[in-house]
């Protein structure tokens, strides 16, 4: 039972053979083209994994950096400065945008941010700590750069290891389940489709010997009745009995092997 589980239950046939074959083709095919999706998303999920490491470095300095501007910019302009550029603000100016990247068959999500319409913010700060506001603006739109990009980073990441699992699994499965049965199978075919022609072979050798052994029969009893003819025209010709005329076929047919010709 083991061994049946380990193939398909097919007819053993030429047309099924064939059939096998062209399967186990095909199986090869996907199975060298997944194996090179899988190489070229583990090198994609390999430098985004760099660029995540350097990146989220960088994010410590520039959040740091941020946070000093901010507190420059409460220190100068007084703690009512948010209030006062919060009233300034309407809509937000910069903003998030995505679309789709194709790495080897995957669709990698991809966000880049971008500025829509004008900052009102010329007279915040214009008493004290407008220098500090600009700067401390300057700062944190370059930490949402770095934010977007993280996050373009991180959400690849996490789509490729899903991806890569996937395919792998697929490879595992043509490799050691699929390509391994279509094997046993054609090997199944081969083994009774040998074992058909020599049953056929030993067949055809019976039906020839058979043959072979009915015309000898035939020709012994061909012969027989020749004989037979003749010993009777040769007794009505000479008027003698049957079994005279035998012994003397006989006599005649016998050779004296002490004569030497």
């Amino acid at each position: 039972m083991s061994g049946q589980s380990q193939r398909l239950n097919v007819v053993p046939t030429v047309t099924m053979l064939g059939v096998m074959k062209a399967r186990l083709v095909g199986a090869t095919r996907g199975h060298a083209l997944l194996k090179k999706k899988s190489d070229a998303l583990t090198v994609q999920f390999r430098t985004i994994l760099k660029k995540i490491v350097s990146t989220k470095e960088s994010m410590g300095d520039i959040m740091k950096t941020s946070s000093f501007a901010l507190a420059e910019a409460k220190y100068v302009a007084g703690e009512n400065i948010k209030h006062i550029v919060r009233q300034n603000v309407l809509n937000a100016t910069l903003k998030v945008r995505s679309h789709q990247e194709n790495v080897a068959g995957v669709k990698l999500p991809k966000f880049e941010y971008f500025i829509d319409g004008e900052t009102k913010n010329d007279l915040t700060g214009l008493a004290r700590g407008g220098q500090q506001v600009k700067s401390c603006r300057a700062a944190y739109v370059k930490s949402i750069e770095l934010l977007v990009e993280l996050a373009t980073l991180q959400t690849s990441f996490l789509t490729l290891d899903e991806a890569i699992k996937t395919t792998n699994r697929r490879v595992n499965a043509l490799e050691n389940v699929v390509k391994p049965r279509i094997e046993n199978t054609i090997s199944y075919i081969k083994g009774e489709l040998d074992e058909l022609e020599r049953e056929d072979f030993f067949r055809l050798k019976k039906i020839q010997g058979y043959k072979k052994r009915e015309i000898e029969r035939q020709r012994e009893a061909a012969k027989a009745y020749a004989d037979e003819k003749f010993a009777e025209e040769i007794s009505l010709q000479r008027g003698v009995s049957l079994s005279s005329v035998h012994n003397m076929l006989s006599l005649a047919s016998q050779k004296d092997e002490d004569i030497i010709f």
